[in-house]
C-alpha cells in the first residue's frame, strides 16, 4: 500500500467536481446574455475535455453533488453534458458546420420478438429519403447507422454517447453510414412493448437549420405528421407481426426522454389489446389495480390487471415518474384515463404506498390485485407461450 503523502492534496478529479460546481453555480446565478455567454463557454469546455478523457465518473459526482443543494446549477450542468454529448463542430472546406446527434424512437408491441439489428442498404437509403423529406430542413446532409437499437443496445452514459457522435460526426457532411457489422452488441431483454431507435447525425453549416420547422414553411406537427404515416410505411417490412408507432425524430436527449414518456401509456394500451387478442376477450372482462409503489420517495406506480374481477395478476405494466414528477403530480388521473379510453372500467386505486418488491428468482416486478395485495403475474395458460410475462 502507498504511503499517504504528509501533505493533503486535492485530486484532479476532486478539483475538477469542484470547478464543475463553481461554473454551473455562476451559470445558474447570471442576469445576463453576456455573462450566460462567458459560463456557458467556461462550462463546455471543462465537460468538453472531461468527455473525451472518460471521466463520466466526473460528471455523475458533480451531478449528485448538485442534485439536492442547487437544482438551478443541476439543470445548467445536466444541459450542457447533454449538449457535448449530443452536439459537435466540424470544419467543412473552411467553413464551420454544426452536426447533432439525432434519434427517431419506434414503440412498438407484439406477441412475439420485437425486432432489432441489421437495416440493411435498401431500407437505409428509404428512411434518408423519407427523413430528408418529411423531418430535416432542405439541404442539409446526414450519416446514418446501419442498425434498428433497442434500449439495451444504446450507448449506456454520457462518455458512450459523445464517443459515438465523434465517430459519427465526420460521416455526416459526406451523406455516410456508419456500420455496425462484426460488432457485439448487447442481447435485447425481450418485452411486450418497448422501443427501438434508428439513429442519425444532421450536419448544416453553422447558424442554418437542421429540421423541417425550423425553415419558415414548415410546421412541427405536420412534420411528425407525416413522418408518423411514410416513415412508419417504410419500416413496416420490419416489424412484421408488431403494432408500431413512430414518434417524432429529435436531438438524441430530446428523443429518449420523449420516448420514455409516450412509452408509458402504450404499454398500458399494448397490454389490453394484448390480453384481448390472446385470450377472446372484451375489454369490459379486464380489471386493473394501480398502487404507488415508494423506496425512499414515491419511484412509480405499478398497474396490475386481472380477469373477470379475480384476485390473480395476469399482467403488469410500470408507469415511471419521469423529471419533474412527484407525488403531486396527477399521474393518476393519466393513468386511469388511458385505461377508460382502452375500454377498461373496473380500476381500484390504493390509497396507501407500497414497497418496490421484485421477484427473487426471476426479478420481475410484483403488481397489484383489487385487495391490496403484490404479486408475481401468473399469465392464463392461454397465454404463457408468450414470451413476455410484463412490460418494459
Amino acid at each position: 500500500m502507498l504511503k499517504r503523502p504528509r501533505t493533503p492534496r486535492r485530486s484532479r478529479r476532486t478539483a475538477d467536481v469542484d470547478e464543475l460546481l463553481r461554473l454551473a453555480a455562476g451559470l445558474a446565478a447570471s442576469c445576463t446574455r453576456a455573462e450566460d455567454e462567458f459560463w456557458q463557454e467556461a462550462l463546455a469546455e471543462v465537460v468538453g475535455n472531461l468527455l473525451a478523457d472518460g471521466e463520466e465518473d466526473t460528471l455523475n459526482a458533480a451531478l449528485d453533488g448538485l442534485a439536492q443543494a442547487d437544482g438551478e446549477a443541476w439543470n445548467e450542468l445536466a444541459n450542457e453534458i447533454e449538449t457535448a454529448c449530443e452536439s459537435t463542430q466540424l470544419s467543412v472546406d473552411g467553413q464551420p458546420w454544426q452536426v447533432v446527434l439525432v434519434a427517431a424512437p419506434l414503440l412498438s408491441w407484439s406477441r412475439y420478438a420485437i425486432p432489432s439489428g441489421a437495416l440493411g442498404a435498401s431500407l437505409l437509403q428509404t428512411l434518408r429519403v423519407q427523413l430528408g423529406a418529411h423531418v430535416l430542413a432542405h439541404n442539409v446532409k446526414f450519416a446514418m447507422i446501419d442498425y434498428l437499437f433497442s434500449p439495451d443496445q444504446l450507448p449506456q452514459g454520457f462518455s458512450p454517447t459523445y464517443q459515438l457522435l465523434q465517430e459519427l460526426a465526420p460521416l455526416a457532411p459526406q451523406n455516410g453510414t456508419l456500420s455496425l457489422a462484426g460488432l457485439a452488441l448487447p442481447e435485447t431483454t425481450p418485452f411486450l412493448s418497448d422501443v427501438r431507435y434508428v439513429l442519425l447525425a444532421v450536419a448544416a453549416p453553422l447558424g442554418s437549420p437542421l429540421f423541417r420547422w425550423q425553415e419558415e414553411d414548415g410546421e412541427r406537427r405536420e412534420a411528425e405528421q407525416q413522418w408518423q404515416k411514410q416513415g412508419a410505411s417504410a419500416l413496416t417490412p420490419v416489424f412484421a407481426g408488431c403494432a408500431m408507432e413512430a414518434l417524432l425524430p429529435q436531438a438524441y436527449f430530446a428523443a429518449w426522454r420523449s420516448a420514455d414518456r409516450a412509452a408509458r401509456a402504450y404499454s398500458v394500451r399494448a397490454t389490453v389489446a394484448f390480453l384481448q387478442l390472446t385470450l377472446n376477450l372484451e375489454a369490459r372482462q379486464i380489471s386493473a389495480a394501480i398502487a404507488a409503489c415508494h423506496k425512499h420517495k414515491l419511484e412509480e406506480y405499478r398497474i396490475g390487471f386481472m380477469l373477470d374481477r379475480g384476485n390473480e395478476v395476469v399482467h403488469g405494466v410500470v408507469w415511471p415518474l419521469l423529471d419533474g414528477e412527484d407525488e403531486h403530480t396527477d399521474c393518476l388521473a393519466d393513468i386511469e384515463t388511458v385505461l377508460r379510453e382502452c375500454g377498461v372500467s373496473d380500476i381500484t386505486v390504493h390509497d396507501h404506498t407500497f414497497p418496490t418488491d421484485y421477484c427473487d428468482d426471476c426479478g420481475s416486478p410484483f403488481f397489484p390485485n383489487a385487495d391490496g395485495e403484490l404479486l408475481h403475474t401468473e399469465p392464463p395458460p392461454e397465454a404463457q407461450e408468450q414470451p413476455q410475462q410484463h412490460l418494459h
